[in-house]
């Protein structure tokens, strides 16, 4: 055996596999196997430093984990059949998912608590009017260094997957005395496992907030492109693809000149930089700049009383500075992000 003269201690499937097809393989192999999933869910785990982040990765695992204790009961009650009743392994494989069903509900609770103070900083930092810029990206592609060069921050930057798994926003003067909020997000992944987008669905919807998505690609990578399309895809699940996005090409320093410059002529609009030299990186706070000035809209809008949910759509996507109530409906004097605006188009007075 192959694994056994190399002496191979884990084998891992660059896809999911059923708790079937992992002991198959392990009497296979005779080592470990673990799949995709359980390897960046023990990644994610090891990294996690914060109350928040281990809370989320504990309750990915565990979802990860549920379904795999039902298949174990499928052998076990197997075993208890042959001896004609409900045998002592059954009895504990009831025990352990009870358990494990009601962990999770305590960590989604407590994930919910925690949400709702995030929601409450979220509505803190949309009062102050300041615009929020989000740094959202493949993992590893340079964003906490990005946003340390912009902001003049010491936040913690590693040469590794998923440094960071929280959120960390810094206010800055990208100009003279125009004032903004960068935040630094969870690196994304290809396929990036459903039970960890629902277990980090807080921390991910602080982009939502964003007035622009600094989408931070390492374009020394040879695979840019591909991470792209997986950040995108993740965005879309969020439903932050509405947000107005800027590519930034980083880690230059490291990139073939050529790879660069096939890169920018592939995506339009897109920046280079290396965050790590700071080299173009003034260039990026000017252009993000750029962007700001014209990305908040200030609008009037008519709502219906027929329609309330449309009201509360407004206040979660907009910074809602007057109301008038009126004999057929709301009239609401709001800033919104001119990519949201386009939502409400049939609404505006004017």
């Amino acid at each position: 055996m192959l694994s056994q003269t190399l002496d191979v201690d884990v084998v891992v499937f660059d896809n999911d596999l059923t708790l079937a097809q992992q002991r198959n393989l392990q009497k296979k192999f005779h080592c470990d196997v673990v799949d995709r999933v359980g390897l960046i869910l023990d990644i994610f785990a090891q990294h996690a430093t914060s109350k928040e982040s281990m809370l989320q990765v504990e309750l990915a695992l565990l979802r990860y984990t549920l379904p795999r204790l039902s298949g174990q009961g499928i052998t076990l009650s197997r075993q208890a059949g042959r001896i004609g009743g409900r045998g002592p392994g059954e009895k504990k494989l009831e025990t352990d998912r009870r358990r494990v069903q009601q962990r999770i509900a305590r960590l989604s609770r407590e994930l919910k608590e925690l949400s709702g103070t995030r929601s409450t900083q979220r509505k803190s930092r949309r009062r102050s009017d300041l615009p929020l810029v989000a740094l959202a990206g493949y993992t590893n592609a340079g964003k906490s260094t990005l946003l340390n060069r912009l902001t003049h921050s010491d936040v913690l930057t590693e040469d590794r997957l998923f440094s960071t798994l929280g959120s960390t926003v810094r206010r800055t003067d990208l100009a003279v005395g125009e004032p903004v909020l960068i935040s630094d997000t969870v690196g994304f992944v290809r396929r990036l496992p459903h039970e960890l987008i629902e277990a980090f669905r807080s921390t991910l919807e602080e982009i939502l907030d964003a007035d622009l998505i600094a989408h931070v690609v390492d374009a020394s990578d040879p695979y840019a492109e591909d991470q792209i399309g997986a950040v995108r895809e993740v965005l879309a699940e969020i439903d932050a693809h509405r947000i107005e996005e800027l590519i930034v090409f980083n880690k230059t320093d490291e990139a073939n000149p050529i790879t660069v410059r096939r890169l920018l002529a592939l995506y339009p609009e897109s920046l280079s930089c290396s965050a790590l030299k700071g080299t173009d990186t003034d260039h990026v706070a000017e252009v993000i700049v750029e962007h700001l000035r014209g990305a908040i809209l200030e609008l009037e809008l008519f709502v219906p009383y027929d329609q309330p949910s449309l009201l509360a759509q407004i206040h979660r996507d907009s910074d809602v500075s007057d109301t008038q109530h009126g004999d057929e409906g709301t009239t609401v004097t709001t800033k919104i992000h001119a990519s949201r605006a386009t939502d409400y188009a049939d609404l505006r007075t004017g």
